[in-house]
Parts: structure tokens; C-alpha cells; sequence
């Protein structure tokens, strides 16, 4: 299937975001939990930067997606928390908080996957940024990443700890090998036309 990708720009603040009014889809999680990797493996090119170096992601980063007859939309890497001081979504005046602020402080479709790491299953930075953006009203899902690194054991283990934490189903995904990238595509084409829950 055709995937069409371009980077778009890099926002700190409201102004700097598109305003054509297309669907937005924002990644969410902790530093080096694989946003930039898995926006490459959806996209099936180096579009977006990564780097083993946690917090490396300071603004918003936007990208104009459209696979096959999807409707085109718009993946969001926002800054991950958790490494740089006061950079959890909502917390601080830093850079990072402003880009986060400015994502879900305009009018528009919009979601929020928070990608969690399969192998840490439960973290209080996870639970309080699933809370924060439980403030936000506007559709949300969790995604578990990396999975490729987890024994069948760990997987049954921590896939039950983490639906139990965050009270929902959570997809499994691997930028590495592609492991649930098209359940991934159809939660992005649905997600924003739902209701916050």
C-alpha cells in the first residue's frame, strides 16, 4: 500500500503549527521509548530524526501523512519526558511543556497515542502523563513498543500488567520488525473521529 510522507516543520508554539485543519495524531512517552522510530516504520522511510541520546526531541515535530485511500492527517512527535528537567507533558515552562501545551491548546480533530515501553510496563511517568492527557478531552490510546525484546512469558505478563494499569486494550507494536504497524495505521485513521473518553 502507498504511504505518502513529508516533514512538515518544527513547532515550539501554537502559531507554528498547521492550520489547514487536517486530523492530528500526537505521539506521547517517555525519552527514547521509539516515537521518531515508529513514525520511520509507519512511514517506511528515515523521516524523522532518532538518536540513542534521551531528550533529544525538543519541539514538536509534524508530519503530513496518507496511506492507500486514508484521508491524509498529521503524526506529531512531541518532546518525551521523563529525562530533561520539568519536560512531562503539562509540567514546567520549558520548550518541551510549550510544544505539549500548544499541541492540544487549539480547536481541530486531535488525538494522543502514548507509547509505553513493553519491557517497563507500569511506570508512575507513564501513569502520570495517561493522567495529564486524560485532561486534555480528546481521544487516546496506549501503544506498547518494542516488543521484539520481550520473551512469549514477558509479553503475556506485561501485556496483562498494563491493560490493568491503564484500564484499556493496549496495541503492540515493533518499529524492528513491523510487528502490529497495520493495526497501528487503522487506530490512527479512527482515533481522532472518536469521543474523549
Amino acid at each position: 500500500m502507498q504511504i505518502v510522507a513529508e516533514f512538515v516543520t518544527s513547532a515550539a508554539g501554537a502559531a507554528d503549527f498547521p492550520r489547514d485543519r487536517l486530523p492530528e495524531v500526537a505521539f506521547v512517552g517517555r525519552s527514547n521509548v521509539g516515537k521518531s522510530s515508529l513514525i520511520n516504520a509507519l512511514v517506511r522511510q528515515p523521516l524523522a530524526r532518532t538518536s540513542a541520546t534521551p531528550g533529544k526531541t525538543r519541539l514538536a515535530n509534524i508530519y503530513r501523512v496518507r496511506r492507500g485511500s486514508m484521508p491524509a492527517c498529521y503524526l506529531v512527535d512531541l518532546p518525551g519526558y521523563g529525562y530533561a528537567r520539568a519536560s512531562r507533558p503539562g509540567e514546567g515552562e520549558t520548550e518541551s511543556s510549550q510544544a505539549a501545551d500548544a499541541f492540544f491548546g487549539r480547536p481541530g480533530q486531535r488525538a494522543v497515542l502514548l507509547l509505553v515501553d513493553s519491557r517497563h510496563p507500569g511506570l508512575s511517568s507513564d501513569l502520570n502523563a495517561w493522567q495529564w492527557l486524560a485532561s486534555r478531552s480528546c481521544p487516546r490510546a496506549v501503544v506498547a513498543t518494542k516488543v521484539d525484546k520481550l520473551t512469549h512469558a514477558e509479553r503475556v505478563r506485561h501485556v496483562r500488567e498494563m491493560e490493568n494499569v491503564f484500564e484499556m486494550p493496549v496495541a503492540l507494536v515493533s518499529a524492528r520488525t513491523g510487528e502490529g504497524l497495520d493495526e497501528l495505521w487503522k487506530m490512527i485513521a479512527s482515533l481522532p473521529n472518536q469521543t474523549a473518553a
